[in-house]
């Protein structure tokens, strides 16, 4: 592959890519007065896991489902807890502070590797965790009286759930090296069988039909799970890791650009100072001199749209 095709195509796809996940969390936050957050998770992730099902059979993948314990887990942690937690952040919280609250998954990551995996942090990660706190600090604003926590909270638990399905998916393929789209396929279908008890129990407005709730889940079930997924695939085929890595900062930049275009969400400077902090913190910790095992972890893993 040259230089050039390097360029106009798998930076192109990675462009593509980070708009169509960015595209998600405005669909996410727009459904939220139509539908509520535990039964966006299971309707989103159950008709995605349909659709990938057909995409196996069409491209002759594996069906069978791959070790159930660690999919199982998987499923509970990188879909049912993620995408429930950020959509609960979704009803009182604002795209920009949710998303890169969110996008702290890689710092997740370096703990639960070093606790599960045995990869010891480096200063560098300890560097990157103190702008990310710092960021933290900035987006609670606890001289205001901690006001909006809850929000914040489930982002940043979202996150956390987020980076241990991480870890947890990387135990996958090192023990047993399943099919991709297989493992992806199955623990999505999981995930969401795991939040139906939650969206049938738990009390919430009635869901408003309508177009608004069809082309919101249109667009996060085609495009942001399924399309996004394949946008990826062929992203981490074509660009350096270390580039491709760089879309967990693409990703949030571009939602709140979005949100502030779109929904109104106009950050204020302290916000703005917070993701900035975070940011940086994410680059440190995301761009390493030379390739080592960890490196692979805090890149996004599957990107399930992420969101």
């Amino acid at each position: 592959m040259t230089g050039s095709n390097f360029d106009r195509t798998g930076l192109a796809l990675m462009f593509t890519t980070i708009m169509v996940w960015a595209g998600s969390w405005i669909a996410m936050k727009a459904l939220v007065s139509y539908i509520g957050p535990f039964q966006m998770t299971a309707a989103r992730y159950l008709i995605g896991a349909v659709l990938l099902f057909g995409l196996l059979i069409i491209l002759r993948r594996p069906l069978a489902m791959t070790p159930w314990k660690l999919t199982l887990l998987t499923g509970l942690t990188q879909t049912a807890g993620f995408q429930a937690l950020v959509q609960l952040a979704l009803v009182q919280g604002g795209v920009g502070k949710v998303s890169v609250l969110a996008y702290t998954m890689p710092f997740w990551v370096i703990l639960f590797a070093w606790a599960l995996l045995g990869d010891r942090p480096t200063a560098r990660h300890g560097v990157g965790f103190v702008l990310a706190a710092a960021g933290l600090v900035c987006f609670l604003e606890p001289w205001q009286g901690l006001g909006d926590w809850f929000p914040a909270v489930c982002a940043v638990a979202g996150g956390l759930f987020w980076g241990l399905g991480t870890v947890l998916s990387k135990r996958m393929f090192d023990l047993h090296a399943p099919d991709l789209m297989t493992f992806t396929t199955w623990q999505m279908l999981l995930g969401a069988l795991m939040t139906l008890p939650a969206a049938i129990l738990v009390p919430h407005d009635p869901i408003v039909w309508g177009w608004q709730l069809t082309v919101g889940l249109a667009y996060s079930c085609l495009v942001a799970t399924v399309m996004g997924w394949l946008l990826w695939l062929s992203v981490v085929r074509r660009v350096p890791a270390s580039i491709a890595g760089l879309s967990s900062l693409g990703v949030p930049i571009v939602a709140t650009l979005f949100a502030w275009w779109m929904l109104g969400e106009r950050p204020t400077f302290v916000e703005v100072l917070g993701m900035a902090l975070i940011m940086v913190g994410l680059w440190v910790v995301s761009r390493r001199p030379r390739a080592r095992p960890q490196e692979n972890l805090v890149q996004p893993s599957q990107h399930q749209e992420h969101s």
